[in-house]
């Protein structure tokens, strides 16, 4: 049951960064791919604060998509150059 629920988190949580950052979403997969490695991302980059999501559904959310965000900031930075 956890795999399922780390699946719906990457599965929104790539959505919510696509809407955030390049105005859309990038297909079932792609928000899969998007959002999964933001949430590795995003558990990194809060472990490094000292800050986690405590494993609630709304807060693993946010970190997913906070790491997600970063990620397409950073793809979209290296893209242009």
């Amino acid at each position: 049951m956890n795999f399922i629920w780390f699946l719906i988190v990457g599965i929104i949580a790539g959505w919510l960064a696509g809407v955030l950052v390049k105005g859309g979403g990038f297909g079932l997969i792609g928000n899969l791919v998007v959002g999964v490695v933001g949430a590795f991302i995003g558990g990194f980059l809060f472990s490094l604060l000292g800050l986690g999501s405590n494993g609630d559904l709304i807060g693993s959310i946010v970190v997913a998509t906070i790491g997600a965000v970063v990620l397409l900031v950073i793809a979209r930075a290296i893209k242009r150059a």
